[in-house]
């Protein structure tokens, strides 16, 4: 006798299924449509206008580090990105997943006070307050390009000081295998982490020989003044050879750990961003091609170079 299944009325078929692909998009269509819908009722205190530039006046403080002075042994086989044109397309999904709406929407953030808590496998865990940490490291200003895994790139003049000048200073355990860094959790200021299905706060890693490399940097200014809000402010990761989504923005924890840790965008979707991230031209993204890429501004197409150009300085960390 032949079985007859009926189904439920709950239940659909496999070709009816939503491709992954489209879910996420309508994801971050949700997460926009929620920013829009809080920003449109007002429903956070403070909902004045931004203020009319990126920068404030300069605290006495940074009035002794800017401009920081350059450090030559970084140059660039290219121009500088204009600045307005940085400013102006980022990538920060706390606020927005609209390049453009960031720089506006980003404003929101508030600055100070700020600390960085450094805690683990680390013989001194401390936390810092920003302006403690601009006054005892030593700052300079480095020029590095910056490869988008979207294929686009710009050429960014960053200040700051090498992420070993901090680690350094509590002591890194023998047990220690990996560096993990979050961000902020400030729902009501970044509208984007209202979108409480996304694995908030945005979290990164790398290994501690990535992180101790010479060219690891944190900054804490870009363009000869203080970060804007939208770049990162008020300190972020650099990590030139991987894409960018691996260089953290506005970081308040760094932890020391011996095993790889879960980061944002290899939770939300493995298959487009591995742990990793080092720039490839050879590695084929399903969306975004790998072995060009679009300079922001001009509109100059480039190949991509095997870590950004920056294999000299990083390709003994993965055995050639």
């Amino acid at each position: 006798m032949a079985h007859i299944r009926i189904p439920r009325p709950w239940e659909i078929s496999e070709r009816e299924a939503t491709p992954e692909s489209a879910f996420m998009t309508r994801r971050r269509f949700l997460a926009g449509s929620l920013l829009a819908t809080v920003a449109t009722a007002g429903l956070v205190s403070g909902c004045s206008p931004p203020p009319a530039n990126d920068a404030p006046p300069l605290s006495d403080i940074e009035k002794k580090i800017y401009p920081a002075p350059r450090n030559n042994a970084y140059s660039l086989d290219r121009d500088l990105t204009d600045e307005a044109v940085a400013a102006g397309y980022n990538n920060f999904y706390e606020f927005s997943d609209a390049k453009e709406d960031v720089r506006t929407l980003a404003r929101r953030l508030i600055q100070r006070p700020w600390a960085v808590e450094i805690s683990g496998l680390v013989g001194k865990p401390r936390t810092f307050d920003i302006d403690d940490l601009l006054k005892t490291l030593p700052m300079e200003e480095r020029l590095y390009r910056l490869r988008c895994v979207e294929a686009w790139s710009m050429a960014v003049p960053w200040t700051g000081f090498p992420l070993r000048a901090l680690l350094e200073k509590v002591e890194p355990g023998s047990r220690a295998t990996h560096v993990r860094m979050t961000t902020f959790y400030r729902p009501f200021q970044a509208f984007g982490q209202l979108a409480f299905w996304e694995p908030w706060p945005y979290t990164e890693g790398l290994t501690l020989p990535e992180a101790m490399n010479e060219l690891t940097f944190m900054a804490v200014g870009v363009y000869g003044h203080p970060l804007p809000a939208q770049h990162g402010a008020p300190i972020r990761l650099v990590v030139p050879w991987k894409y960018g989504y691996k260089s953290i923005k506005s970081v308040v924890k760094i932890e020391l750990i011996d095993h790889a840790p879960s980061t944002f965008w290899n939770t939300v979707d493995p298959l487009e961003y591995d742990f990793t991230a080092n720039v490839d031209p050879k590695v084929p993204h399903p969306r975004w091609p790998q072995s060009r890429e679009k300079m922001i501004g001009t509109e100059q197409v480039r190949l991509t170079l095997p870590y950004n150009g920056y294999g000299r300085e990083v390709a003994h960390l993965y055995g050639g």
